[in-house]
């Protein structure tokens, strides 16, 4: 478990200072290791309220953000590069499915979700479900996530800390790789096309 940490550890200084790669991680034992860290089985419904499943996108790439609706600045941001990489790739990245996993399911009901992604991309899915739905598909791509109620303020105008990665999976459902919060959507699209055939 500790050898993990450390792995995990070092893959997140490489993935910050951009040494992480298509290349590097088909020749380091060591990123396999942290490949088996991320993803797993879902049960969500989808922004129209209809139950969606990890294997409803096998055969489709992923790249998946997690954040909420009420988010001020963060989620906007991440989810415009991620728009603006799948332009960039034009008819390539047809084959990858975008999708917005909320981690506020409080507020983040279907419709308001549904409103809520179109804004950015019109392939953009966004995906929402119970407490412990969502905690579950957090606890499996490992995304931190803590409400924060500010002081004077309602509790229901609450913020939540949350990561801010961007996870790309493969059409089998296992994770290829990630890019941190600031990537440039062109340097996205590039290490996203290297993977696509």
């Amino acid at each position: 478990m500790m050898r993990v940490r450390v792995v995990f550890c070092a893959f997140l200084f490489m993935l910050a200072n951009g040494v992480f790669s298509p290349a590097f991680a088909t020749e380091n034992k060591e990123t396999h290791v942290i490949a088996n860290l991320f993803g797993g089985p879902f049960d969500l419904v989808n922004q129209d309220g209809k139950p969606v499943t990890d294997r409803s996108f096998r055969g489709r790439y992923m790249l998946i953000y997690f954040g909420y609706t009420y988010c001020p600045d963060i989620c906007p941001t991440g989810l415009s590069t991620m728009a603006m990489a799948l332009d960039l790739l034009k008819e390539r990245g047809a084959k990858i499915q975008p999708i917005f996993v909320s981690i506020d399911p409080e507020r983040d009901q279907p419709a308001f979700l549904k409103q809520y992604v179109t804004a950015f991309h019109p392939r953009l899915i966004g995906l929402t479900g119970s407490e412990k739905q969502v905690r579950a598909i957090a606890k499996a791509y490992r995304v931190h996530r803590s409400k924060v109620i500010e002081k004077g303020k309602p509790a229901d105008e609450y913020l939540v800390n949350h990561s801010s990665l961007t996870y790309l999976m493969g059409p089998d459902g296992r994770f290829l790789t990630m890019f941190p919060h600031g990537s440039d959507p062109a340097v996205m699209a590039k290490a996203i096309e290297k993977y696509l055939p």
